[in-house]
């Protein structure tokens, strides 16, 4: 991790492996594509992020081979220091700003949310719900800074903060159906 306690990019893609097998044991090649598939759609192509090899999970004993597995396309579980680890990254910080890494990590959050405790995932809803109104003050201030300049930045700025607004109301509302 960060030293600010936020994932990196082979993070991301652990969390992304290791909580699709939480849900079921599924085959390496079945749970490779299920990796790339999700990352890619999120972020786009990008080698930084399909560098962790799923056979790493496997060497760190986060993973393993179902008992009797085929040898050249194993059927894959968790294990418990998988789970722990699935945990760990699933209690992550959040950064501020807007990147393709942040929106895989809010996209795997959700995705994979429910297999925390209840104080936990609304615990990580105030994390996210921070992180986007520390963005939203940051944009908000440049587009008073540049009021009245020529241009079309203060336009875009407007189409930002209406977007990182309606994002806050969403987890706005989205917390209070996770307490109610």
């Amino acid at each position: 991790m960060y030293a600010d306690n936020t994932l990196t990019p082979r993070e991301a893609v652990r969390l992304c492996a290791l909580g699709t097998l939480a849900a079921n044991p599924v085959s390496y090649d079945d749970l490779v594509y299920a990796v790339r598939h999700f990352v890619s759609r999120i972020t786009g192509p990008s080698l930084e992020l399909m560098g962790e090899s799923i056979e790493l999970l496997r060497y760190e004993g986060l993973v393993e081979a179902e008992e009797n597995a085929d040898e050249t396309n194993p059927t894959l579980v968790i294990t418990d220091a998988g789970n722990e680890v699935l945990d760990t990254l699933l209690r992550a910080n959040f950064r501020s700003g807007s990147s393709d890494l942040n929106e895989l990590v809010i996209a795997l959050k959700f995705r994979f949310l429910h297999q925390l405790p209840k104080p936990e995932q609304l615990n990580q809803i105030d994390l996210m719900m921070e992180a986007c109104e520390s963005e939203l003050a940051r944009f908000e201030d440049l587009r008073r800074h540049h009021e009245g300049d020529p241009g079309h930045l203060t336009g875009w700025l407007d189409h930002d903060i209406n977007r990182l607004e309606s994002r806050l109301d969403w987890l706005t509302e989205f917390k209070l159906k996770l307490e109610g």
